[in-house]
């Protein structure tokens, strides 16, 4: 496997951090990426439990933690703007609705680069479009018709990953939740703090907003609704549904609405689980959420894509025949995927309420969860989802 570089398709978080320890390891990587650039933009993150074991070994976490947006906790409001609960920042590296380690996507996206751009071949705005598997390597034609051959291809490339459908075409199930949610960035005002507001309106409508470390906020409008190709709409129809949908929401939705027409950067999808029987084809494997994505809802994306990477590059130099370490892959990881995709009861409705009166008996419900005993009960009682795998030593 070492005569010839793998090809990493992505260069998010997954992709690069199986590049990191591949290299470690030996291997030459190549990483293609559609974008003409690294991508910087994006929302807040959170590095928990084994995931953050992974930085750790990686030796980033201190970077990691010195650009961390602040954010001091979760602070649900009503309508009006007045306080319902508050969850502050959890010192425990698994547990609350704030890590310790919050970071924009695109911040630990150029940490990643920092790590990797020395020892990884990038290839910026170019893509694959064929993949023929062969018995000693992979031929990979891109899109300029440029044309390498691989020992193997790793693709990571999200959850609506086109390469993905090259090999696995019509393979993987994607488990919509109903949900549908709106990304855009912010001007920030002076009477901000760094706690992240949530504001519930009728309808199964939410409205979230975080602080970061850019002098902006980072806001998320989500509704419940089936998928209806919201997410592929052109950007003025997208800002006119959600114009509808959100003009009479509440206090926060005014400002976002308006700064919402101001702003290039406005993403929509609708929210769902990615599924596949199987991770791996001949020489191409699954990585990240292009294989198993748990919904953003789960908190759990990030550190999915570290453990897959440190399990899939760590598996990759224990074998000496590549087929075997998929195997071990899925074996290992498959488990604690199968846990990180297990939402709480009744998500994403539970904190969506379509009605007035089931906005109050929500609001009640949390007023319950953030009192101090509660709280100190089930940080006893539970085992989060961050921590229910026990990471190999390479």
């Amino acid at each position: 496997m070492k005569k010839l570089p793998l090809l990493i398709s992505g260069a998010g978080i997954a992709g690069p951090t199986a590049a990191y320890w591949l290299y470690r390891y030996g291997f030459k990587t190549t990483i293609v990426e559609r974008a003409s650039e690294l991508r910087l933009g994006g929302q807040n993150v959170d590095v928990r439990g084994a995931g953050r074991i992974v930085t750790r070994r990686m030796g980033i976490e201190d970077t990691i933690r010195a650009a961390t947006t602040g954010e001091r906790g979760l602070r649900f409001i009503d309508q009006d703007g007045s306080s319902v609960a508050e969850f502050p920042v959890s010192k425990s590296e698994s547990r609350g609705f704030t890590a310790e380690l919050e970071i924009l996507r695109g911040d630990l996206a150029r940490i990643l680069y920092d790590q990797t751009s020395n020892s990884s071949e990038y290839l910026f705005g170019e893509r694959i479009v064929a993949i023929n598997d062969g018995p000693d390597a992979v031929t990979v034609k891109f899109q300029s018709g440029l044309e390498r051959a691989f020992s193997l291809v790793i693709i990571a490339d999200g959850v609506h990953s086109p390469t993905r459908e090259l090999v696995f075409p019509g393979a993987t199930e994607v488990r919509e939740l109903g949900l549908t949610m709106a990304y855009l960035t912010i001007p920030r005002l002076p009477s901000d703090t760094n706690w992240a507001l949530w504001q519930n309106a009728p309808g199964g409508r939410a409205i979230l907003l975080r602080p970061d470390n850019a002098g902006t906020m980072r806001a998320s409008l989500s509704f419940l609704a089936p998928a209806s190709g919201h997410e592929r709409a052109s950007t003025a129809e997208q800002r006119r549904l959600l114009r509808d949908k959100f003009r009479d929401a509440g206090c926060l939705a005014p400002r976002i609405l308006d700064a919402m027409e101001h702003t290039p950067e406005l993403y929509m999808d609708a929210i769902g689980q990615i599924k596949a029987p199987h991770w791996s084809r001949g020489r191409v494997v699954l990585l990240g959420d292009a294989g198993y994505c748990p919904s953003p809802i789960s908190g759990m994306g990030t550190s999915l894509a570290f453990v897959g990477a440190y399990v899939l590059a760590g598996e990759l130099a224990r074998s000496n025949e590549y087929r075997q370490a998929f195997a071990n892959y899925e074996r290992i990881l498959r488990p604690y995927v199968a846990k990180a995709q297990q939402l709480p009861p009744g998500s994403p409705r539970l904190a969506h309420p379509k009605t007035k009166l089931g906005i109050q008996l929500f609001h009640h419900m949390l007023r319950f969860a953030s009192h101090p005993t509660v709280t100190a009960i089930g940080r006893r009682l539970s085992k989060p989802k961050a921590e229910q795998v026990s990471l190999p030593e390479y």
